[in-house]
């Protein structure tokens, strides 16, 4: 039976790149791969097919050998030899098997049982003063610990745990299909090539416990929401002696019931009486380091004008820098007038001209314009 043509057996022509190409056989392999179709001979047939075919034009010179003498290049002592596969062939393939099947191939290694431990998160809310100042601060944390009894082994003290008979302590098993040797983990030791005859009892067999351990956590000033502290070696034990995970600390700010906080800089929005916008004045404020600070208003300040003071915000965080502070400034109307209060604004308001609110004067006068205009493009219709 003669061979069909390698790139008719890929679904690809002969111009095809090498990204398509190994698209193609991904595609081809997963749909015919023998795992996925038990006892079907003709899968198994294409599979071997298009190994076959994407061993040789996977690879730039055999391609062009195969471009030039077809499958005459690899019989008869050819380059490839008379089954057309490399030597190398089981592990260029393993590397695309391993990331459509999970599994491995090659050698591998003997597996020492050990597990690292898991990462472990701690969400904790701190004050703006906190952030600004930095501190210390203990945390409540309940993990895994290595157990005392079997110092984590996981063993009964005084005896150890045995290579798995299984696996022989490589914690996987081979398994030939065809050309390939697949490995898969070992169902006895579940891949940690040892397995406990008789496990500790203060563990079950796990080598580590949960209890909870109180730590300090350095936070530095200058912190910003949704800052993440690492803690190496301080997340759960791991199974068996293997090496413990870390502890993420990820920090929040609370509210603050006077300033919004940008970045290194402070914002807080402070109301004004409309007699100190219009004569002018000043009022004080507090700073975040516990301070205060003084803001002179000018008159005929206007609701939303902002005042900086210069360092007065955040310090940046690793750095000598700090941000400023922001005051912006909200007129507020009288409310609740007496008869004398409304008497005295009734009279300002006979006395007072467009030059007391130019900004007023200025809107209504473009309305009227706009009004006009309309008034006058309605006559001329008519």
């Amino acid at each position: 039976m003669s061979k069909r043509d390698y790139y008719e057996v890929l679904g690809v022509s002969r111009t095809c790149t090498e990204a398509e190409l190994k698209t193609a056989f991904r595609k081809l392999a997963m749909q015919h791969h023998p795992d996925r179709n038990p006892g079907d001979t003709e899968c198994e047939h294409k599979f071997k097919e298009l190994n076959e075919a994407y061993d040789v034009l996977k690879d730039g010179d055999k391609r062009a050998a195969y471009d030039r003498f077809g499958h005459a290049a690899f019989e008869q002592g050819g380059m490839g030899g008379g089954q057309g596969f490399s030597s190398d062939f089981g592990s260029a393939f393993a590397d695309i098997f391993e990331g459509i099947f999970g599994m491995q191939g090659g050698r591998g290694g003997r597996s020492s049982g050990r597990e690292r431990g898991s990462d472990l998160r701690y969400n904790m809310e701190i004050t703006l003063e906190d952030a600004f100042e930095g501190k210390t601060a203990q945390v409540r944390i309940p993990t895994s610990v290595i157990c005392e009894a079997c110092s984590g082994s996981g063993a009964k003290a005084g005896t150890k745990p045995k290579t798995c008979a299984t696996c022989g302590g490589m914690g996987k098993i081979r398994h030939a299909q065809g050309f390939f040797t697949l490995e898969r983990t070992c169902p006895t030791c579940q891949g940690r090539g040892q397995v406990i005859d008789d496990p500790c009892k203060a563990c079950g067999g796990a080598g580590r416990v949960t209890r909870e351990r109180t730590l300090s956590v350095n936070i530095p000033a200058g912190v910003e929401d949704g800052t993440r502290i690492r803690l190496a070696g301080e997340g759960e034990a791991g199974l068996r002696g293997g090496p413990p995970g870390d502890l993420y600390i990820f920090l929040s700010l609370a509210p603050h019931e006077f300033f919004q906080r940008d970045g290194a800089d402070l914002h807080c929005l402070v109301p004004i009486s409309m007699v100190t916008a219009a004569l002018g004045g000043d009022f004080e404020v507090p700073a975040i380091d516990g301070s205060k600070a003084k803001v002179k208003v000018p008159p005929g300040t206007q609701t939303g004008r902002r005042f900086r003071l210069s360092s007065k915000g955040m310090p940046v965080l690793r750095s000598k820098q700090t941000g400023d502070m922001y005051v912006q400034v909200s007129v507020e109307t009288p409310q609740n007038l007496n008869k004398r209060q409304r008497e005295l604004l009734v009279e300002f308001a006979k006395l007072s001209s467009d030059e007391n609110q130019p900004e007023a004067a200025g809107f209504f006068g473009r309305v009227k314009e706009f009004l006009d205009g309309l008034g006058t493009r309605g006559s001329h219709s008519e």
